[in-house]
Formats: structure tokens, sequence, C-alpha cells
């Protein structure tokens, strides 16, 4: 047991929410986790991505957002609240996460490969916060499975939770297509915009 009073709340939290038997659409379907708040401006890409794609964030179980689909946020450090990683990590699939998104940063970034074996088979969508986090982030044993992203690209590790979801939700299928579209056209209309203007001009109004 910790010896933290605010953790064990979190913890008796996590195992209680376990224990229900709460209906697939009442339960989040994304987990958000960092090893510090300030990875917060790092994750934040996450956040942007999942609310984009119609998301919400569940801040409260017993009174759950209307939306379908849904995801939660903590802070969870491997190195100083080790038992609130294995309590997190450990009842993420009773508790009814489909996927997990984990940020950390320094060289020692340990929060999203051990999230992944503790939380497995729940896949885990690793973010090195920085650059010099990416070794620790991917550095895993053969037989214990983590996906990563690039340094602080969040906003990807959230895509690939939507895309690991729409499997088994055709609906979020359909709002990924929208997305890529409005990327598609964004990308179209600059070109035509460049084009039209010609690069010096382009370069003065953009």
């Amino acid at each position: 047991m910790t010896r933290s009073v605010e953790v064990q709340e979190l913890i008796d939290l996590f195992e209680a929410e376990a224990d229900r038997d709460r209906p697939d659409g009442e339960t989040p379907d994304v987990g958000i986790v960092m090893g510090s708040d300030s990875d917060l401006e790092t994750m934040y890409g996450a956040y942007e991505a999942l609310t984009e794609l119609g998301f919400e964030e569940c801040i409260d179980y017993d009174d759950p957002p209307e939306s379908r689909f849904t995801f939660e946020t903590f802070v969870v450090s491997a190195h100083r609240t080790p038992e609130l990683m294995y309590a997190y990590g450990e009842t993420a699939r009773d508790r009814g996460l489909d996927v997990i998104i984990a940020g950390a940063g320094g060289k020692s970034a340990d929060l999203p490969n051990m999230t992944a074996s503790i939380a497995y088979p729940v896949p885990v969508i690793g973010v090195p916060v920085q650059e010099k986090s990416v070794n620790s982030v991917l550095g895993m044993p053969t037989g214990a499975p983590i996906v990563a992203v690039d340094a602080g690209k969040s906003h990807n590790a959230a895509l690939s939770a939507v895309q690991i979801l729409s499997r088994a939700y055709p609906e979020l299928t359909d709002r990924l297509d929208e997305y890529h579209d409005e990327l598609q056209d964004g990308v179209g209309a600059v070109s035509k915009r460049l084009h039209e203007l010609g690069t010096e001009r382009f370069r003065k109004e953009r």
C-alpha cells in the first residue's frame, strides 16, 4: 500500500471501477496517461485529435459524457508512483479501456513500456515526450509489445488509437475518412492558392 493518501484514493477508484460491470458505452474507450503534468503540452495533441473525432473526456465515472466514445486522462509516474502505475495498468481491461496512450519524457521514460507490460493484452501506444526518450519507449523485449510514435507526436498516437477502435466500430472509420478528406482539401486549397498567386505573393500573404 502506498504511503500517499491521494495516490491510494486513485488506486481505490481504479479497483472499484474494475469491480463494476458497466456497459461498454459507459466506460472510457481510450486512456491517456503521462509521467508528469509537465508532459501535458505534448500530450495535448492526443486530446485535440480525440475531441476532433467526436470523443469526449470522462471526468466522472458516475456521470459519463453523452458521447458514445470517450477517454480519460491521468498523471501516472512510473518512478514516483509505481503502485499507481501498476493499478492503472492492471485494472485497464476490467475498467473497459480498449487502448492506452502513454507518454513520458527523460532518458528513463519507463511509463509507456511498463504500462504495456502490466496492461497486456490491452494495446499501448507510447509517446516519447522528448527526442531523448525514444530509445527508452521503444526498448521492449520480444513478447512484450508496444506501439510507439515519434517524439512529441501524441496527435498521431490518438489517431492510431481510433484506427484500432474503428475495426469494431464502423462509425469511427467514417470519422477517420472525413478527417483525412479535410486534410487533403487543406493541401489542395494551399496548392491552388500558391499556384494562382505565385511564390513571392503567396509568401507575403501567408
